[in-house]
C-alpha cells in the first residue's frame, strides 16, 4: 500500500518538474496500463477455481449482495455531494474541474453518454478476455502467479502522479476542498451496511449478519474473504470473494455513468476500499482530478476498516 501510494508522490513531483512541457501523452499510458490490469483481473478470476466453480450457485448472492452495497453507498455520496457541491464551488475563487464529457447540472448530450458506455464495454472486453483465457488455459504460464500485476500498477500509479503533478490546476483544487467531503469514507461504510441490510430481509438462506460482513469487504475481497472463511466457512467466503471482486469491476466500468447519475462523488463511494490504488486512475478520470485527495483518504479508511467491521459482524 505505502509502496504504491510512493510512486504516485514520486510521479506527481516528476510531473510538477515537466509541468511546462506536453504530457498529454501520459493519458494514453494509463489507459492502456488499466486495460492490462483489466485482463490480470480477469486472468485471476478465470484461473480462481473457487470462484469459477461457485458462480452457478452464489454467484446471483453475490451480484445482490454487490449492487445493495454498492447502491446504498452511491445514494449516500450523493446525498453529501449535494450537500457540498454548491458550497464548495462558492468557497473556491477558480471554478471546479469537471471530468471530461460530464456536466454538474446533467445536462449533457446523449452522445456523451454512449461515448462512456463504449469505454466501459472496451474495458470489460478485457476483463473478459483475461477470464475466458485462463479459464480455456491458453497461456503457457499462469499470469496471475507473475508480478506482471504489481509492476503494472505501480506503473500505472505513477503515471497516474505525474499526470495530476502536470496540471497547474491540481494544488488549486486541493485548497478549495471543502471539509465535509471528509466525511465521505463514513457515508460510504453506512450506506454499504444499510444496502447489505435491507437485502437480507428479502435474500433466503442469508442471515443478516452475513450479509454485512459480505458488505464490510468494500471491495477489499482478498482480505475480507480469508476472514470470512475463517468464521463462516468456505461457502459464504467464496460469496464474499464473488461479491467484493464485483464491486471492484463494476466500479472500474461504470464510473463515467456514476458521475452522471449520482455525483462526482459516487464513483469514490462504489470503489470502497480500492479507491486509493487499483479505482483511482478511472475515478480521476470520471470525477476530477480534483478529488483525488478524498479518493485516496477515502480509501485508506475505508481500508482500514475492513478488518474490524468484517471480523465484528462474523463474531455475533
Amino acid at each position: 500500500m505505502f509502496t504504491i501510494i510512493g510512486l504516485m508522490l514520486t510521479g506527481m513531483c516528476v510531473g510538477y518538474l515537466f509541468r511546462k512541457r506536453n504530457t498529454a501523452w501520459i493519458q494514453s499510458v494509463i489507459t492502456l496500463l488499466i486495460w492490462l490490469l483489466l485482463f490480470i483481473l480477469g486472468w485471476e478470476t478465470g484461473s480462481n477455481e473457487r470462484v469459477v466453480n461457485g458462480l452457478h450457485t452464489l454467484g446471483m448472492e453475490a451480484l445482490l449482495l454487490t449492487l445493495a452495497g454498492t447502491l446504498g453507498s452511491v445514494v449516500a455520496a450523493k446525498i453529501l455531494w449535494q450537500a457540498t457541491a454548491h458550497k464548495a464551488s462558492s468557497a473556491s475563487s477558480a471554478p471546479s474541474e469537471e471530468p471530461s464529457g460530464v456536466q454538474a447540472d446533467g445536462d449533457a448530450p446523449r452522445h456523451a453518454t454512449w461515448h462512456a458506455l463504449k469505454g466501459s464495454l472496451v474495458i470489460v472486453s478485457f476483463f473478459v478476455a483475461g477470464a475466458l483465457l485462463a479459464w480455456l488455459h491458453c497461456m503457457p504460464f499462469d499470469v496471475a502467479q507473475t508480478d506482471i500485476g504489481f509492476y503494472a500498477l505501480a506503473a500505472l500509479m505513477t503515471s497516474v502522479g505525474i499526470s495530476i503533478g502536470s496540471d497547474p490546476q491540481t494544488l488549486r483544487n486541493f485548497r478549495s476542498l471543502h471539509p465535509r467531503l471528509l466525511w465521505l469514507p463514513l457515508c460510504t461504510i453506512v450506506g454499504t451496511l444499510v444496502g447489505c441490510a435491507l437485502l437480507s430481509v428479502v435474500l433466503q438462506g442469508r442471515s443478516l449478519t452475513d450479509c454485512l460482513a459480505v458488505g464490510s469487504g468494500m471491495g477489499y475481497y482478498s482480505l475480507s474473504s480469508i476472514f470470512i472463511t475463517e468464521y463462516r466457512g468456505a461457502e459464504l467466503g467464496t460469496v464474499a470473494l464473488l461479491a467484493n471482486i464485483s464491486r471492484e469491476i463494476l466500479t472500474l466500468l461504470t464510473a463515467p455513468l456514476l458521475v452522471r447519475l449520482f455525483g462526482r462523488l459516487a464513483p469514490i463511494a462504489a470503489g470502497g476500499a480500492t479507491t486509493m490504488d487499483t479505482t483511482l486512475p478511472v475515478i480521476v478520470r470520471a470525477s476530477g482530478r480534483d478529488l483525488v485527495v478524498v479518493s485516496i483518504f477515502h480509501g485508506f479508511l475505508t481500508d482500514f476498516s475492513v478488518p474490524f467491521l468484517v471480523t465484528l459482524f462474523c463474531s455475533l
